[in-house]
């Protein structure tokens, strides 16, 4: 096989795992820009290797992907910004092959908001381990040698990601997904019209309520609400439409619902341009977290994806 062949072969080798790829380092990250970024500087170790020497691409794929997503996730940068509570995950459509495998509850729950949010309190570390554990059922032996550390601190790494889990999950059976969605169109429907007793019922006791910069790009802290009397009234606020807040979006945005990070979710558009997503957390038919993202950076690749797909049927044709 002459190189130029070679090339394109090697090239199609690493083709076949960009998805796998990209949806590990999306549950490293968090973001969608920074995974595909890691995986293309995979793609550049990848040429400059000598793949003769390769004896399981895969193995060796996921070695480099992993550890230059450790190498962001350590970073000063990365440090400075989730320390000072502006991070939110960069959320995804259903839909978007980076999403990745979905066959078992674990799968499912590792590309969730709530659990991409909650392991911001693992180390790099024990995050790689618990990832590639749950999510990709790689074995302590397989972990190790991707982590270049022992078995034993493989599953040391696991046991400590777990209890920190546990002790800090809101974790329930998994949603209907018809039940969730009657949830949140309720919750829309008392929303706009300004409902406030119905709405505190659709929350739970500790029901929370996060948002961003209202579209402004990182602000120097998010915006949090932490009982079911302020998450409602905020909702109440926000979503009662006037014609001061249509002036403001631009004009009259279409509501949509939608599965985002597979969980119930709340769009916005005009035309199709997404401009903002409200997701929500249910649990024994209420309503347990309130997700607001408007960062336009945030949103690029949602927007591609609602393109593509094509849209459904608004709640709201003109909000």
């Amino acid at each position: 096989m002459d190189s130029t062949a070679t090339d394109r072969f090697d090239t199609s080798r690493f083709e076949a795992s960009r998805n796998r790829l990209a949806s590990l380092a999306y549950r490293l990250l968090g973001s969608a820009t920074d995974a595909e970024d890691a995986v293309q500087d995979a793609f550049l170790h990848w040429q400059s290797a000598d793949r003769q020497q390769i004896k399981v691409p895969e193995a060796w794929l996921t070695k480099v992907v992993t550890n230059l997503c450790l190498d962001r996730l350590r970073s000063a940068q990365a440090r400075r910004e989730r320390a000072a509570g502006v991070w939110l995950p960069e959320p995804l459509l259903a839909g978007d092959p980076m999403l990745g495998p979905a066959d078992t509850f674990e799968q499912r729950e590792s590309v969730s908001l709530a659990m991409l949010t909650l392991m911001e309190r693992l180390s790099p570390l024990e995050r790689a381990v618990y990832l590639l554990r749950e999510a990709f059922s790689y074995s302590h032996t397989e972990i190790a040698e991707i982590l270049d550390v022992t078995e034993s601190a493989s599953q040391q790494h696991l046991h400590r990601a777990r209890h920190r889990i546990t002790a800090t999950r809101r974790r329930g059976a998994e949603v209907d997904p018809a039940s969730a969605r009657a949830v949140v169109e309720e919750f829309l429907a008392a929303a706009t019209s300004g409902r406030m007793e119905r709405l505190v019922a659709l929350l739970t006791d500790d029901a929370i309520a996060i948002a961003d910069s209202n579209g402004a790009g990182l602000a120097k802290t998010l915006l949090r609400y932490d009982t079911p009397e302020r998450v409602a009234a905020i909702a109440r606020a926000g979503f009662k439409p006037t014609p001061a807040k249509r002036r403001l979006a631009g004009g009259p945005p279409a509501i949509h619902y939608a599965l985002v990070n597979r969980t119930p979710a709340l769009l916005f558009l005009l035309g199709d341009q997404v401009t903002g997503t409200v997701t929500f957390d249910v649990t024994d038919g209420k309503i347990a977290t309130v997700r607001g993202i408007a960062a336009p950076a945030r949103l690029v690749r949602l927007t591609g994806t609602w393109r593509r797909h094509g849209p459904n049927f608004p709640l709201i044709a003109q909000w």
